[in-house]
């Protein structure tokens, strides 16, 4: 061992030693330093090697602490052969026997015990063990002739109980070890454990067999394994699920032959679980058997069909899909298989077949202990089981006619369901590798103690020993947790996918002959395409194609193809229920139902936008008339900001109260949100004419809201105001950047007309602000569009309304960089022209100072955007998805182009504009920012824009970050742009692209 100069100081020996080992990840460096001067470790030559190979493992500490517990329990003769094996850098014993202690201390137990078994660690082949070789070495184990039926001199009770365990673990500690080491990846591992478990089945049966007693009737009995078991995908603790099959010999008594089988199916039973030095293996399961509990443990082969064609529940058929014989008489089980194969694959004819499976499933969801929900690995929402439902239901549904997808393994099934047509390609994939993933998690947290659980601890030093134990080195605890959560996310979506859709839309589309849909059709055609709720979904249906109407026939002709339209987008019951709603307001209307039926463009387009934007559904139900909008591409184009402040002082000029103006003025509103929404979800505009046209909607209903505010306050006074008005958009209205979520900032000011009283002026410019926020805060039924005026000068403390003078009076004293900052983006939008001239006039030396920013400004400004970070993101928000004050997101593009404006705006005419976009062009074109870094930034601000927007879209509700909730997430990305089944690339895109936004603003603007 070369851990330090003996002629050093011990106590910098200690130091360098303790500081080595906590940077290799050991928690208790200090015991890690004294272990490894173990003097049975000293002759180890090769310290490094040593020393790195413990670091890797999943727990160093407790692979050290195992591996001296191990060489102070062998013998003499086993402790030189140990440690010449792991000496020796050309056997991969080092390698096996620490990845080994460090994911499972239970296994270092075992070594502890019998010290000898570590050199199954020693081969030299790569290749796996034969399931027939487990099966060989656990018969000859305790005293059963493996090339004979019948035991010979087997060990009985507690000795053969105790061999049994001792050589099964013997064989786990192989399969463990080339698990943990990469050799084999999750599907050769289950399998191995699945042989293992078979061959334990077999040597439990024959120590059952020797303890019968002389004369009991003789008998042929089979075990069939089920559940993961039978799958060939067992975990390393599990409750192994059986069923016995027994017959008589020929012309023997069945009543003793059954008592016969019944005493070596308990034998069997007892020899697995019973508890003894060695523990116990595994608890062997035979409640899926008819009757549960409560029946016969043992049945006949004609017991088994009677039962299964006359009594049967649909989850026992499912059970059945992974039964496989595993142990006893092999032709007995194999006669079995073959004779429940015919019930099982005809179950899904049953009626209500689909209805049960799901509604199982959501039992087992709902009896998760809430204290659990969040860390099941098993059976919480996006956990293994929500998988291996999906896939069972789809080999039910499918295995009646396709023999191709019968597959007792869960990835297996999966591939060929995806071959075959019946699961899409990438979505298979996806679901392939969370499955994997989550198993092997699975794995790792059992291997640990050998206990069956399948809950992610929350302690950090367990988490963190799990996230090793899965190749999570650098920030094992974030890496693992963000990968879990992503899978089980794109599970749960796919679930909700595939289980609710068990008949995909390319096996369940309409020939022209069923255009007309019968109610029980129909209620066929809803589970098929995937609606939540198809009881529902027939409820709309019914209404709307009742009667012998004109309106009933023209919906019974264009039902069968929406329903369809619906399917393919994220809500198709929201979808459904809004076309219903537009269709009660409309039907009546004579041009809606011809629309629809003569232009199928109108009718896709319209199911797309209610399947998946509650936003635009909202507005089009108060708005129901703006269907039409939908039948023309150039109705969909925004409209010019002059012709919405002429219509919007229209429609309110034409009503004496304000109340009625202002909701004149909304209806306008209303319409045109609806038209930009209708426009981006079909893909009609891009996300800078969104955010345009969605500034001139605004601004054009500040228009009409200060007309109306003003003739109000006119009216009480009895006269015109004394004053010049003018309403300043700031943050993203002045830039001309309004998201469909986005506040309006403002800023209000008013300049006396000549010879007017002052305080007289004020009062009045004060009751006209007041007047349009009270106008513009009104409940209705449209987003509301929220005044903000904490930019002005003194924040929420100051006037809300200032004179020109007394603007010019603050900026001069007591302006603050960050004010001069939020100027950047002031741009008068409704108001006096000369005094907008004069505003103007008055904050451009402010926003884009001669000389720039001194070094201290500059410091200023980036201590306040570090502050923002840290301080403004809300508690529990990812960083990385938080589209507003994320990295990488808007803030970070817009303080950096922002930035660049103040110190050199005053010489480039380029940076004077509100507008982000324009403002980072114009940085290119001085040299201030490489083009190539523009784009990245450019690329970022706009997707995170998208994002933001789709969001609204979607849920109807603004937010910031990326929703959790999969179906609005899987929603925001088929707004975006991605195809079905490509929600985990969104999140990933927005990741990347953002992540490269960061780097550049380190540089650019932290530089």
């Amino acid at each position: 061992m070369t851990l330090g100069d003996p002629a050093a100081g011990a106590a910098g020996r200690t130091t360098t030693a303790v500081g080595r080992f906590a940077r290799l990840g050991f928690a208790d460096a200090r015991t890690a330093e004294l272990e490894l001067a173990h003097p049975h470790l000293t002759d180890l030559v090769d310290d490094d090697r040593l020393v790195g190979t413990l670091s890797a493992s999943a727990d160093p500490d407790a692979a050290l602490a195992g591996l001296v517990r191990l060489v102070e329990a062998a013998s003499d003769r086993d402790r030189a052969a140990l440690l010449t094996a792991l000496s020796d850098p050309d056997l991969p014993v080092l390698d096996r026997l620490v990845s080994v202690l460090g994911a499972s201390p239970a296994l270092g137990d075992h070594l502890a015990r019998h010290p000898e078994h570590w050199e199954v660690l020693a081969s030299g082949s790569d290749a796996a063990p034969t399931p027939e070789a487990a099966r060989r070495e656990l018969l000859i184990a305790v005293g059963a002739d493996a090339n004979l039926p019948e035991p010979v001199a087997v060990l009985s009770g507690t000795a053969g109980y105790e061999a049994l365990r001792q050589t099964y673990r013997r064989r786990l500690l192989t399969i463990a070890a080339r698990d943990l080491t990469g050799l084999a990846g999750f599907e050769p591992t289950a399998a191995a454990l699945a042989d293992l478990a078979g061959a334990a089945l077999e040597a439990a049966l024959a120590i059952a067999r020797s303890e019968l007693p002389e004369g009991a009737e003789p008998c042929r009995l089979a075990v069939v394994a089920m559940g993961k078991c039978g799958g060939l995908e067992l975990n390393y603790v599990s409750d192994v699920d059986v069923l016995f099959v027994a017959e008589p010999l020929l012309g023997g008594d069945e009543t003793a032959a059954l008592a016969t089988a019944t005493r070596l199916a308990t034998g069997l039973m007892r020899a697995c679980s019973a508890p003894t030095a060695e523990g116990e293996l595994w608890p062997v399961d035979a409640g899926l058997r008819p009757e549960g509990r409560q029946g016969a443990l043992v049945r006949t082969l004609a017991s088994y069909t009677a039962y299964y064609d006359r009594w049967a529940s649909t989850w026992e058929f499912q059970a059945l899909l992974k039964a496989r014989p595993v142990a006893g008489d092999p032709a007995l089980g194999a006669a079995f298989v073959d004779a429940v194969l015919p019930s099982t694959w005809s179950a899904a004819d049953r009626p209500h077949f689909v209805e049960d499976v799901q509604a199982m499933r959501r039992r087992v969801v709902e009896n998760v202990p809430a204290k659990e929900a969040d860390r099941q690995l098993k059976l919480g929402r996006g956990g293994l089981r929500d998988v291996e439902f999906a896939v069972q239901l789809l080999q039910l549904v499918h295995g009646r006619s396709d023999v191709f997808v019968r597959s007792t393994s869960t990835l297996v099934a999966l591939e060929q369901l995806s071959t075959r047509g019946y699961v899409g390609r990438d979505d298979a994939a996806e679901l392939d590798r969370a499955y994997r993933f989550l198993r092997t998690m699975e794995h790792r947290l059992q291997l640990y103690r050998l206990r069956r659980t399948h809950v992610v601890p929350d302690d950090e030093t367990e988490l963190r020993r799990l996230a090793r134990s899965m190749g999570f080195i650098e920030r094992p605890i974030e890496e693992l947790s963000s990968e879990w959560r992503r899978h089980r996310r794109e599970v749960r979506r796919l679930h909700e996918k595939l289980f609710y859709r068990p008949l995909l839309n390319a096996v369940a589309r309409l020939d022209a002959d069923e255009a007309r849909l019968t109610p029980a059709a129909a209620l066929e055609r809803l589970e098929a395409l995937g609606y939540a709720d198809p009881q529902a979904a027939l409820r709309h249906i019914e209404a709307l194609t009742s009667g012998v109407s004109r309106r009933a026939a023209i919906q019974r002709t264009l039902l069968p193809v929406m329903l369809a339209w619906f399917a393919e987008h994220p809500d198709p019951d929201a979808g459904l229920l809004g076309f219903r709603q537009v269709s009660d307001a409309l039907g009546t209307t004579p041009w809606y139902l011809r629309l629809l039926r003569d232009d199928s463009a109108v009718a896709e387009r319209m199911a797309r936008i209610l399947a998946s934007s509650r936003y635009a559904t909202d507005l089009l139900l108060r708005a129901p008339e703006a269907v039409r909008l939908l039948g023309d591409d150039g109705e969909l184009r925004p409209r010019q900001a002059a012709a919405l402040i002429t219509e919007m002082l229209a429609a309110g000029g034409r009503q004496e109260d304000p109340t009625a103006a202002i909701v004149a003025v909304r209806a306008v509103r209303r319409r045109e949100l609806f038209r930009v929404a209708a426009a981006d979800l079909v893909g009609a505009i891009s996300v800078d004419e969104v955010c345009d046209a969605l500034s001139d909607i605004a601004a054009a209903t500040l228009h009409g809201g200060l007309a109306a505010s003003v003739r109000a306050v006119e009216r009480q006074r009895g006269s015109p105001i004394p004053t010049r008005l003018l309403v300043v958009g700031m943050g993203r209205l002045g830039g001309h950047e309004l998201g469909y979520g986005s506040d309006a900032d403002l800023l209000f000011v008013h300049q006396p007309f000549h010879g007017a009283d002052e305080r007289d002026a004020h009062d009045a410019a004060h009751a006209v602000v007041g007047e349009l926020r009270r106008l513009l805060a009104l409940p209705a039924p449209d987003p509301p569009m929220v005044i903000d005026v904490d930019l002005r000068p003194e924040g929420r403390h100051g006037p809300l309304v200032r004179t020109l003078a007394s603007y010019a009076a603050y900026y001069a004293r007591w302006s603050l960089v960050w004010e001069a900052q939020a100027l950047l983006r002031a741009d008068p939008v409704v108001g006096d022209p000369e005094l907008a001239a004069a505003f103007r006039e008055l904050i451009d030396p402010i926003r884009w100072p001669a000389d720039g920013l001194s070094d201290t400004e500059v410091r200023e400004i980036r201590r306040i955007k570090a502050r923002v970070e840290s301080e403004r993101l809300p508690r529990g928000a990812d960083a990385t998805l938080h589209t507003k004050l994320g990295r990488g997101g808007l803030s970070d593009v817009e303080w950096t182009v922002q930035l660049f404006q103040l110190r050199h705006g005053a010489r480039l005419a380029g940076l004077r504009t509100t507008r982000t976009l324009e403002s980072l062009e114009a940085c290119v074109s001085a040299d201030l920012v490489a083009e190539a870094d523009a784009e990245v930034l450019a690329e970022a601000w706009r997707t995170a824009t998208r994002v933001r927007n789709a969001t609204m879209l979607v849920r109807g509700r603004a937010a910031d970050t990326l929703p959790t909730d999969v179906r609005e997430l899987a929603g925001v990305a088929r707004v975006v742009g991605y195809a079905p089944g490509r929600t985990g690339d969104l999140v990933e895109d927005y990741r990347r692209t953002t992540r490269r936004a960061r780097g550049v603003v380190e540089r650019v603007f932290y530089a």
